[in-house]
């Protein structure tokens, strides 16, 4: 098979499991959601992904559980038949049976995707709490049945996690009958393929791919057909191209690390702690799992999310062409709409920053048509470093307001070496609309983004220092 087809055309076409939908094809409605799980330095883990957006090049080497796959052999759920009747045990597996108690299925087109997702919540270390479990299913869409019904079904699994306290999660979930039994011997079984396999599923004597994906999540929206048969090297997967690490003052952050990999750092929610409030404005859960920081950052979109989040921190690029490297900041990364300054046949080898300090804050915001999971009609970040009332340091970034994402440089050199008042905020914000040329789209007029960009620079301030007054600009 060509390792550019993606996984759901593999798994319906010619494994022929049907229990995968097929729905919107740009990884929006969670109907072709999967779980993939990999052997990691702490054990399985197991994640969620829309397959209509993973190449099966990203498959290789780990273990794929589709719909079919999370029933357990002999039912056995502790639910009875029905929440109305009593009855001998369900021989629905308990995911099922909570989706069934609560009716949170109706035209049962999108409730496969539920499901998976859910199983993946059993297969988390994520704490067994309703909203944990609603999270889990922040990228599936109902269009029928409505969301109160799938909630309290969350709800009910969260529930049959609640005594599982330090156990590892798959024993836990195989010990209880919540997934099937052979799950606890797939690490195993992926040790044993992982020795047999060729590290990037290459065939033997053949060149390695000109054309480096990671997640995939943008390029396969856009150019789904083209991909199909390109020749391609898959890193997502690839440990020497992931972690994130502290060398000194600096974090390091390997190139296919994705917006989960972030979330889970404990390095990072050290410095950032307002992190996860930051990335649960950013997409939904199987779309973090898949998408890596290095493409969000070539994929050169002027809305960006996390290119806008790394350009306030001056985050740094080491790029390479297999035998030479040189750095680039990632604000000179951009030299138009989708140009680059990069090389052919260069890639981004590996990311870093310089560790936020004493005085040190920082903020990211966003507004969008939906609050969560959509994209940006403006984004904007601000890392800044007081001492006192006085700002030492400021660098300000915004999206959607120019054809690249933009480094407000004029505006982050106005605020250094001023004080926190109001007079010097309205200032900056009349240097940042200088700054910028946001057109008129289907996400805003421009005199909206302009509007937006004034709103969240004056959003930073009041969100990093709730302890001033700043009147004016409320």
């Amino acid at each position: 098979m060509p390792p550019g087809m993606v996984l759901l055309d593999f798994i319906r076409y010619h494994q022929h499991l049907m229990g995968t939908k097929i729905g919107c094809n740009e990884g929006d409605c969670g109907a072709c959601t999967i779980l993939i799980g990999e052997q990691t330095t702490r054990g399985m883990q197991y994640r969620s992904f829309t397959s209509c957006l993973t190449p099966l090049g990203n498959a290789h080497g780990k273990h794929i559980v589709t719909i079919e796959g999370i029933n357990t052999e002999e039912g056995g759920s502790p639910f009875p038949a029905s929440s109305k009747e009593g009855g001998s045990p369900s021989p629905l597996s308990p995911i099922q049976q909570a989706m069934c108690d609560e009716s949170a299925t109706q035209c049962g087109f999108c409730t496969p995707g539920f499901m998976v997702s859910l199983a993946g919540f059993c297969l988390s270390n994520a704490p067994a709490t309703p909203q944990n479990a609603i999270a889990a299913v922040d990228g599936n869409i109902c269009r029928c049945t409505g969301y109160k019904s799938i909630e309290r079904a969350a709800a009910r699994v969260a529930g049959l996690l609640q005594n599982r306290q330090e156990e590892d999660p798959i024993g836990f979930a195989t010990n209880n009958n919540l997934l099937p039994a052979w799950f606890a011997g797939i690490g195993k079984r992926l040790e044993l393929l992982r020795l047999s396999l060729n590290g990037n599923g290459l065939q033997p004597g053949e060149a390695t791919p000109p054309q480096i994906v990671g997640g995939g999540t943008d390029l396969y929206v856009q150019k789904h057909d083209a991909m199909h048969d390109a020749a391609i090297r898959f890193v997502l997967g690839d440990p020497a191209m992931k972690g994130i690490s502290q060398q000194n003052n600096r974090c390091i952050i390997g190139p296919s690390a994705t917006v989960s990999d972030l979330k889970e750092s404990p390095l990072l929610q050290q410095y950032f702690p307002q992190l996860n409030r930051h990335i649960s404005l950013v997409s939904s859960t199987p779309i973090r799992n898949m998408a890596t920081i290095a493409g969000n950052f070539i994929n050169g979109s002027p809305i960006g999310d996390f290119t806008i989040f790394f350009l306030a921190l001056d985050a740094m690029l080491v790029l390479s062409d297999g035998a030479h490297t040189r750095e680039l900041p990632l604000r000179q990364l951009y030299k138009g709409y989708k140009t680059l300054d990069k090389k052919p046949g260069e890639f981004i080898e590996q990311i870093w920053f310089s560790l936020p300090g004493p005085g040190s804050r920082f903020n990211f915001e966003k507004v969008s048509k939906r609050t969560n999971l959509d994209i940006a009609s403006v984004n904007t970040a601000m890392h800044i470093v007081t001492d006192g009332n006085t700002i030492r340091e400021a660098r300000l970034s915004a999206g959607g307001v120019g054809p690249i994402p933009l480094f407000l440089e004029k505006t982050s050199a106005f605020l250094k070496g001023k004080t926190l008042e109001e007079d010097n905020i309205s200032g900056a914000n009349a240097i940042a609309q200088t700054e910028i040329s946001p057109i008129s789209d289907a996400r805003g007029s421009e005199a909206y983004k302009r509007l937006l960009l004034s709103q969240l620079i004056k959003a930073h301030f009041i969100t990093l220092f709730p302890a001033l007054e700043f009147k004016k600009i409320a």
